[in-house]
């Protein structure tokens, strides 16, 4: 989307006159400046562009208030912070700071590498995981020979949100597929309905591909991931007994 706002109208020669005080040699002079603005907005991105004839960097007088200027005015993705190394004032994040999460459930200890090529998935999953939006949630649906599933606060599978409040988009990789067990991936209820609640694959489950983004891959713990998968369960595929996850830590 975007908007064209235009700057002043055009004025005649008596206008011009009248607001150049009368000095028809200065206003014969004076080439009136087109500041007119173009402003669009980003696609699936919560920022806006705004384009004009104006120089900014043009007036020196003007250059401190121009290049000081917060220009980053939204919160910093996840790929932004894996991407940049820890500043001189020691408020930045070194690259490797989010490469991996540890879920620490009642039956064991889960090592995950996660992936930055799906950046948005990264970011809610670290924020949820850093708030505590998981602590206490259980596996509410364990299936045999293919998945356990988590992250749903009312332990039913009809819960829980992304940090932005609803659902966000899906992303799609194409070297990151369902192709072997422990694998973890966001569950949905169709295309574009991520959440909070997302599955760790026991076998290889290529089905799902373009489905459900895929954000890791269990590196320790695979045999945490394969008692849970054993346990029995209720007809609606729910542990008999709660198995919860305690934290989240995010290296």
């Amino acid at each position: 989307s975007f908007c064209l706002c235009l700057g002043d109208p055009k004025m005649n020669q008596q206008m011009q006159l009248a607001r150049g005080s009368g000095n028809s040699t200065a206003m014969g002079d004076k080439k009136l400046e087109n500041n007119s603005l173009v402003v669009a907005l980003a696609y699936q991105q919560r920022r806006f562009y705004v384009f004009s004839h104006v120089d900014p960097f043009k007036d020196q007088e003007q250059d401190d208030a121009v290049t000081n200027r917060d220009v980053w005015n939204e919160a910093p993705t996840v790929q932004d912070q894996l991407l940049t190394s820890e500043g001189a004032g020691g408020t930045g994040h070194k690259v490797t700071s989010m490469a991996k999460a540890i879920l620490r459930t009642t039956m064991g200890d889960i090592h995950i590498k996660l992936f930055p090529e799906v950046p948005k998935t990264l970011e809610n999953f670290c924020e949820h995981a850093r708030s505590g939006y998981y602590d206490g949630v259980i596996f509410h649906r364990v299936i045999s020979n293919f998945m356990l599933q988590t992250g749903d606060p009312l332990g039913d599978g009809t819960g829980g949100e992304s940090i932005w409040g609803g659902e966000f988009e899906d992303e799609f990789v194409r070297d990151l597929r369902h192709d072997r067990p422990f694998t973890v991936s966001m569950a949905n209820a169709g295309p574009n309905t991520n959440g909070s609640q997302f599955f760790i694959t026991t076998v290889a489950t290529p089905w799902l591909d373009n489905k459900h983004t895929v954000f890791g891959r269990v590196t320790k713990g695979m045999d945490v991931c394969t008692k849970i998968e054993n346990v029995k369960t209720d007809r609606n595929d729910k542990p008999l007994e709660d198995i919860k996850i305690l934290s989240v830590d995010i290296e």
